[in-house]
């Protein structure tokens, strides 16, 4: 559990919440469905023209990351890729061929499947690095696109603005209406600045963020791996490995 998302959200909106009740307004009022649906809707359609289908889906499943980060355990890793060194230098590169059968990561075993096949290690590095580098490529589009969403609800947030106002000037002559579509103008602003700044946009950056680090995290694997295949010594790589932990 990422705690400080948890008290960043609570402290981001407890924070207006209290200013209204601090300025005399009352909490309440910030609460319109019009504007909710004018602002959230209008976003949550700009943002499915923009985004093709893999990337939308990606982008929901990543949400999770927001409260529970992907698991890096880097310290574990290290030990695997010390004791795979010690199998190979052993029991030869097809020692490790058992091992590759039932490592749960399929990532650390198409590289140990690379060390099995005798694979040259510039080969191995190359091979590895494209996918590191696509699937990076594919969560950052995934994670920009809860930034794009921060850069439409401002603007849509406006346009709930004036749709409250032509409201307001259509109905001049009868005032008990016009409180309503000011309120409208005026929350759907609010609305649409606030979850920009407040959800949208640092979301994006925490999202980017888990990104960068499975990327670090894998590269650290091939790394170990290709120190395995060029027959290093295994307490050189534990030394080298453990540079990618801090």
């Amino acid at each position: 559990m990422d705690i400080l998302s948890l008290i960043g959200l609570i402290f981001g909106v407890g924070a207006l919440l209290f200013g209204q009740h601090l300025e005399g307004g009352q909490v309440a009022s910030l609460l319109n469905g019009p504007a909710a649906v004018i602002v959230l809707g209008g976003s949550m359609g700009a943002i499915m023209l923009q985004a093709p289908v893999p990337t939308f889906i990606r982008a929901l499943n990543m949400l999770i990351w927001i409260l529970r980060p992907p698991l890096l355990a880097g310290d574990e890793a290290i030990e695997k890729l010390v004791s795979w060194s010690n199998i190979a230098r052993k029991e030869g590169l097809l020692g490790l061929e058992a091992v590759s059968e039932t490592e749960p990561d399929a990532f650390a075993r198409k590289g140990l499947q690379l060390l099995v096949d005798g694979s040259e290690p510039e080969v191995m590095r190359n091979i590895l690095e494209v996918e590191v580098d696509a699937k990076e490529h594919h969560d950052m589009q995934s994670a920009r696109m809860f930034e794009s969403m921060g850069g439409y609800t401002p603007t849509i947030g406006i346009i709930g603005a004036v749709m409250g106002l032509i409201q307001v000037m259509n109905n001049l002559a009868d005032p008990s209406n016009l409180g309503h579509g000011i309120a409208v103008a005026f929350v759907a602003t609010i609305y649409g600045v606030g979850a920009a700044n407040l959800l949208l946009i640092p979301m994006a950056n925490k999202l980017k963020s888990h990104v960068m680090s499975q990327s670090q995290f894998r590269m650290m694997i091939i790394e170990g791996i290709v120190s395995i295949a060029e027959g290093e010594n295994p307490r050189n790589i534990e030394t080298k490995l453990q540079g990618y932990l801090h």
